[in-house]
């Protein structure tokens, strides 16, 4: 029996420029609920950051839940990430 002592997770976060406020917290997990979020995520081509620190941070929050103020300013460099990338690699998913 393997013991695995860190647990791959997951935190899903959905923002539609124009239509949502503030990003939310669209699912999250450990184990096989992290690899399967992290499987569609890849089947759809959305970008995943790999960030033990976000990670962290985000894990806090409920599922469904607006990001809290506090995060802001990470968050705006996440969707600064993703933008770029999706600029710079359009329809193709890209694992940082």
């Amino acid at each position: 029996m393997k013991n695995n002592k860190t647990k791959t997770s997951a935190v899903s976060l959905q923002y539609n420029r124009g239509g949502d406020r503030v990003p939310k917290v669209t699912a999250k997990g450990q184990g096989w609920v992290a690899e399967k979020i992290i499987a569609i995520a890849q089947e759809q081509n959305i970008p995943i950051k790999k960030d033990k620190d976000l990670m962290e941070l985000l894990e806090k929050i409920d599922v469904g839940q607006e990001i809290p103020e506090a995060l802001y300013k990470i968050i705006a460099e996440l969707l600064a990430w993703v933008y770029h990338l999706n600029k710079e690699y359009p329809g193709k998913q890209k694992v940082s």
